[in-house]
């Protein structure tokens, strides 16, 4: 059929309507998150811009950093941490518990040069073996406080091996603990899985042992300075829907039990 030029027009107007209407209501959420969790945001955020029609402005850093600039006053739509982290924002009002949601928990491993032989870390007393046998190793720097780097920092000490690894540790500036690996720079890297399986240059040896394993659990606070809390809590919805439980056990990850 046929349609007349004013008709035409009128539907033009209409879908240009449409898309401003679309358009004002759009907004723009400010997200800083650790990069523990980048994999699975990098997949993600792209992913909530196409269903929702807002868009994500995404901010990754150490822990340590995170909270240094939150409580300095920077203004953040949603802060993705991990407990001690989101600890402090609650300590310090920034956050309240009602709006802190778990997303994903991770497990720390252990890896080494793709072709390497695989140490024998199958017990807390296997692994002080191949620590102490090992010329170097690498792990998150505990002073950026990142959560595997305070909690393996923990395991050596209470391996008893904290001074002797001490010169033979090497930290990157960037952190990236699986690249020193992968180029040789360390024999053996520590890190949460979710960082180590992208280095496609290393292979996972396994977790760390026993009671020397931790459950490192990622959570998202929408912030009490937030823009717009109601998009802030789609985004947190969209977080804990059923794809997004997909891509974080594709990352290495699980998702987190509320």
């Amino acid at each position: 059929m046929k349609i007349r030029p004013p008709v035409v027009a009128a539907n033009i107007g209409f879908m240009f309507l449409l898309v401003v209407g679309i358009a004002a209501h759009a907004a723009e959420i400010k997200v800083l998150s650790a990069g523990g969790i980048r994999e699975v945001m990098q997949d993600l955020g792209p992913k909530f811009e196409r269903a929702s029609g807002h868009s994500l402005s995404i901010t990754f850093a150490a822990p340590g950093a995170i909270v240094q600039r939150v409580l300095g006053g920077e203004i953040n739509d949603v802060v993705i941490l991990t407990k001690a982290g989101i600890d402090s924002l609650l300590k310090d009002g920034k956050a309240v518990a009602g709006n802190v949601t778990a997303l994903a928990r991770s497990g720390i491993g252990v890896a080494v040069r793709k072709g390497a032989p695989k140490p024998d870390i199958s017990s807390p007393e296997a692994l002080k073996r191949t620590l102490l046998a090992a010329r170097s190793i690498t792990y998150s720097n505990p002073a950026s406080g990142a959560t595997s780097g305070v909690h393996f920092a923990k395991v050596l000490d209470e391996l008893g091996i904290a001074s002797e690894m001490k010169p033979k540790t090497v930290f990157s500036p960037k952190g990236v603990v699986g690249e020193l690996a992968a180029n040789g720079e360390a024999e053996i890297a520590v890190h949460q899985f979710q960082e180590l399986i992208p280095v496609v240059e290393i292979e996972i040896v396994g977790p760390l042992p026993g009671d020397l394993q931790d459950a490192i659990v990622f959570s998202a606070a929408i912030m009490g300075s937030a823009r717009n809390a109601a998009v802030a809590k789609e985004l947190v919805d969209f977080l804990r829907a059923p794809e997004a439980s997909a891509v974080i056990k594709a990352k290495g990850m699980e998702p987190a039990i509320p």
